[in-house]
């Protein structure tokens, strides 16, 4: 339950510190830290209207993308607390839930007809397929090191202390930013400011959305954030105290969003025929984790 309402928390101010980074960084004024949530609260008082041309596929989608990303948020633990649900082999319920909501995402897409809209979807399941082995290498690395299938007990049980430990945390990190930056189609593989469509993957497959199911989307967009901010933050506090595991994880939300920020502020995004390429690369860093969990495991040879 704290795992959640920490979520939600970091959830409301996520977007809008990128925002502002990305405004400061600027040399702009910008919009406020809550103007994301301020949008969204416009758009859920607002009526969907739907082309004559879709199906029920593009009225239900938007609401199970929203639901399958608030199921994942309910297994993912903080320190002591474990998630609503916990239970072993969670890790792999966490990535396929976030899958389902992900397919219903692209097949109404699919469903409008558009042919951008298609190309938009086609990129976004092709961009996904390639981040899958990364996550599930980099969890099944910190399973054979911790002896553990759950989130909890996996986080639980991994203890920092030495110099490979601390390395494998820091590729961990890593891999986990990159994913989150995949999955909420962020810089450098989407450039979620972009108008032209040819070049667009998310923003060009919810461009028949609107009203209240635009803004469930949105809101999906910021608790992915939120929810994989809090993994990270997972793996450093292991079993301090609350006192010092809440501070840390709004500490590590704020700097997570700073960075991203200033990664789409001072890096351009990559040309499309690099994108898989990129993300190929996340499943070596996984790689080189689970060859020094061997290495820490003395199983190496």
């Amino acid at each position: 339950m704290l795992s959640l309402l920490l979520i939600l928390i970091a959830a409301f101010f996520f977007t809008g510190i990128i925002i502002r980074t990305k405004s400061i960084a600027s040399g702009r004024k910008g919009p406020g830290i809550f103007q994301p949530i301020k949008d969204v609260n416009r758009l859920f008082k607002k009526g969907a209207v739907y082309s004559e041309t879709t199906s029920f596929v593009f009225q239900i989608a938007p609401t199970i993308y929203f639901a399958s990303v608030v199921m994942a948020m309910l297994v993912v633990p903080f320190g002591h607390s474990k998630g609503l649900i916990s239970f072993n082999g969670d890790f792999i319920f966490f990535a396929y839930v976030l899958a389902l909501g992900k397919f219903f995402s692209i097949i109404s897409a699919m469903d409008t007809g558009s042919s951008f809209e298609g190309m938009g979807a086609s990129r976004e399941a092709l961009f996904s397929m390639f981040a899958e082995p990364a996550f599930f290498v980099l969890m099944g690395s910190l399973a054979l090191l911790t002896g553990q299938t759950s989130f909890q007990e996996i986080f639980q049980d991994l203890h920092l202390g030495s110099y490979i430990s601390y390395a494998l945390t820091t590729l961990a990190t890593f891999v986990l930013v990159m994913i989150a930056m995949i999955e909420n189609s962020r810089m450098p593989i989407d450039d979620p400011k972009t108008h032209l469509e040819l070049t667009m993957v998310h923003e060009v497959m919810i461009l028949d959305n609107s009203g209240f199911d635009l803004g469930l989307i949105l809101t999906t967009g910021y608790l992915k954030f939120a929810i994989y901010g809090a993994l990270i933050v997972n793996l450093f506090i292991g079993s301090i105290d609350y006192q010092y595991a809440i501070p840390m994880f709004f500490v590590i939300q704020f700097l997570m969003a700073v960075s991203i920020g200033l990664i789409e502020s001072f890096m351009a995004r990559f040309r499309m025929n690099h994108n898989a390429q990129f993300i190929v690369v996340l499943t070596s860093v996984s790689l080189l984790i689970f060859f020094g969990v061997l290495l820490m495991l003395g199983k190496f040879i």
